[in-house]
């Protein structure tokens, strides 16, 4: 391989999986974003525009897909709606993106023979009871709960389809939650940090027990990297890093780490179909093609992200203030 067409790449995981590539292997890498909310052009500021070139586009163009598809050898397909919140209030674009838009990308793909890597999530498969030592695996079956995690689980399976009706050569990869640079402001941690910086206390849905399984964005780059050289066609790898934590425990590890009471938050009401836990279990990922996060430790990689977004105001200051006023006019 040599050209990479990374879809959504300007986004917070797509981003950092581009700059991972940069700085891991001597691929080309074109990167096709519709630059919406979620995307910034300026998370891919100062790569070589010798190894990075940006196109703004929709995944649902076909001509101007076709057009990409055709001088790539592989794509690696991250573009989605992702937002659960966004996804209760206006479902439809989540349907046009992460649905019509993977079509669209999967018959580009299967009419030009170029190997396709599909980006998903762990929310497909529903969530687990809190007190249930069970973690999600290739065989869970799919649950979804949200519209996101519902267009989502429909990707993965025309994913499936194509492989399996067309012979496309497709892997799948569903990870857990990410976090670290670039994630946007309107995210869980990122929120909780901005907030503390701005002089805002933190806000937290419900009592705080949801949990989630969190793995550094490097190590999930790492991982789809990995799965892409080495995966075996028409598998799907789960990625995790066994951090999971309840949302209480985040909110006061960002305290303390800003050097905050543990206590210094407030409590909102909990959002509808709040998933109550995710856990990943990786095992196929890692005995199958070695990998293993380098992030073993959530607190270290998350005072890593603190002291990254304390250093890169310039970044999230322009997002902050229009996602705050969303969410004041939401009720949030």
């Amino acid at each position: 391989m040599h050209q990479l067409l990374v879809t959504g790449g300007a986004g917070f995981i797509g981003a950092n999986f581009v700059r991972y590539l940069v700085e891991h292997t001597d691929y080309r890498i074109v990167v096709l974003d519709k630059l919406t909310y979620a995307g910034n052009e300026a998370s891919l500021a100062g790569l070589p525009a010798n190894r990075c070139s940006l196109v703004r586009g929709d995944i649902a163009d076909a001509q101007l897909v076709d057009g990409l598809v055709a001088e790539a050898d592989a794509i690696v397909h991250f573009a989605a709606e992702s937002h659960n919140d966004n996804s209760l209030h206006s479902p439809e674009v989540f349907v046009q993106t992460n649905l019509v838009g993977t079509f669209v990308l999967l018959d580009a793909a299967r009419r030009h023979g170029v190997r396709f890597h599909h980006v998903s999530t762990d929310e497909v498969y529903g969530d687990l009871d809190l007190h249930d030592p069970a973690r999600f695996t290739e065989e869970t079956p799919y649950n979804p709960s949200s519209p996101y995690s519902s267009t989502k689980a429909g990707s993965d399976l025309l994913v499936r389809a194509w492989v399996r009706s067309f012979g496309l050569q497709a892997t799948i990869s569903n990870c857990s939650n990410n976090y670290g640079p670039y994630q946007h402001v309107e995210k869980f941690i990122p929120r909780q940090i901005t907030n503390l910086i701005d002089g805002v206390r933190p806000r937290l849905y419900g009592a705080g027990a949801n949990v989630r399984d969190w793995i550094h964005v490097d190590d999930h780059s790492a991982a789809v990297l990995r799965i892409l050289e080495a995966g075996r066609t028409g598998e799907t790898y789960l990625i995790g890093a066994n951090g999971e934590k309840n949302n209480l425990a985040v909110v006061r590890s960002i305290l303390e780490l800003m050097g905050r009471s543990a206590d210094d938050f407030d409590h909102v009401a909990d959002r509808p179909g709040h998933d109550l836990r995710y856990a990943i279990d990786s095992t196929k990922l890692r005995n199958e093609l070695g990998w293993k996060p380098v992030f073993t430790e959530f607190e270290a990689g998350l005072e890593e992200t603190v002291r990254w977004y304390r250093d890169n105001e310039s970044w999230w200051r322009p997002l902050k203030a229009e996602t705050e006023a969303k969410y004041a006019a939401a009720g949030h």
